[in-house]
């Protein structure tokens, strides 16, 4: 299949900068995903909400399956140090700038594969030293990253020297990485705002970006409806951004991230899926999460996901024969995109263009920090 086939013209201004005012405000496309008498899919129908409206769309039943990775503040800003003739290294004057995006541990400890700009400036055996906003450099460094080695797609492997806790230094001086298409710097509000309510495995380096719709309050609301939630983790790496650069889809090759399943959500899933319940996942990393983990049950003659921590590289696109996940509830997603290939594997590639077309009409803000769409 030909990458030219998921592409769809969007116009500059539809790009969300901003969250809507109020996580649950943001806009709903509801997509029914109706079927002619001889299985063939119906026209399209779609319906268009608010996304405080979802609740009108879950049923007492349903396995909501969410991700609770936890962005980091890995946009880190420094000065590359200057070798002094004791063999100490100093950012003074004339130390050049530079911006580090972590990307995801190297191995075990403090030692990170980065980004790095810009590139040539930084070889093995460089230091960078890191410091609070308006403090000096030179006095106060509050992290300090050794070049150790390069790695791939240009990236350096680094390890980071600090006092403390690593990840309380990063909350003093690092910025939230928003994805390159937000034209502006991150601010006080995007720690907030680009995390979901229900975070708390700290390693993205990317938000899992459908879940920033919702709410304590609408999560609240839907377990009182009789919506069971599990929650799983995958830590979204930068790979989320990378374009796919074959003609043909079949030769692309996926970043790996890590994900976990606890015993206590792969029972929630297992258990809607045998009872022949709905299992809807939030965003497209729920659902990489959970079809990774999936394994046939002869015992119960039907799909189950197995509990445990892996890495996955999986690759959903159209032909893909689902096993646990039923409806999905995401963003709309970028032309050309693995992900634009994922969900058009749970419906099909010219009605989910039809839809994408339908959104642009109706000028839906998409992205990152856009509206949603619910593949009901």
């Amino acid at each position: 299949m030909r990458i030219e086939a998921f592409d769809y013209d969007l116009p500059k201004n539809l790009i969300a900068q901003k969250p809507a005012e109020k996580r649950d405000s943001s806009r709903l496309l509801v997509v029914h995903r109706d079927k002619n008498e001889d299985g063939s899919w119906a026209d399209v129908r779609v319906e268009h909400r608010h996304f405080f409206d979802i609740l009108e769309y879950l049923k007492e039943g349903d396995c909501l399956v969410l991700n609770d990775s936890k962005v980091i503040p890995a946009r880190l800003f420094g000065r590359k140090a200057v070798k002094e003739s004791a063999g100490k290294s100093a950012a003074k004057e004339g130390g050049a700038h530079v911006e580090f995006l972590l990307i995801k541990r190297a191995g075990t400890g403090d030692t990170w594969e980065v980004m790095v700009r810009p590139g040539r400036r930084l070889k093995p055996g460089d230091d960078v030293i890191f410091s609070g906003p308006g403090s000096d450099l030179e006095d106060l460094p509050l992290l300090k990253a050794h070049i150790m080695d390069y790695g791939a797609d240009g990236t350096r492997i680094v390890q980071f020297e600090y006092e403390g806790i690593f990840m309380e230094r990063l909350e003093e001086i690092g910025s939230m990485p928003l994805p390159p298409y937000i034209e502006r710097p991150s601010g006080d509000d995007d720690k907030d705002r680009y995390q979901t309510v229900y975070c708390r495995e700290e390693g993205s380096v990317a938000a899992p970006t459908a879940g920033l719709h919702f709410t304590e309050e609408l999560l609240a609301a839907a377990q009182a409806k009789g919506v069971e939630l599990a929650y799983v983790t995958l830590h979204v790496g930068i790979g989320t951004f990378r374009p796919v650069k074959v003609d043909n889809i079949e030769d692309h090759h996926m970043h790996f991230e890590e994900y976990s399943i606890s015993e206590e959500a792969a029972d929630t899933i297992n258990r809607a899926k045998r009872e022949g319940r709905r299992v809807i996942s939030v965003g497209t990393t729920s659902t990489r999460t959970v079809e990774s983990a999936a394994y046939f049950d002869e015992e119960a003659d039907c799909w189950q996901v197995r509990a445990g921590s892996d890495s996955t590289g999986i690759f959903i696109y159209p032909g893909y024969e689902w096993k646990i996940i039923d409806s999905l509830i995401t963003n709309f997603h970028l032309p050309k995109s693995t992900l634009l290939m994922l969900i058009s594997a749970l419906y099909d590639r010219e009605k989910i263009l039809e839809v994408y077309e339908e959104a642009v009409r109706e000028e839906y803000r998409f992205f990152s920090y856009g509206d949603a769409m619910f593949i009901e």
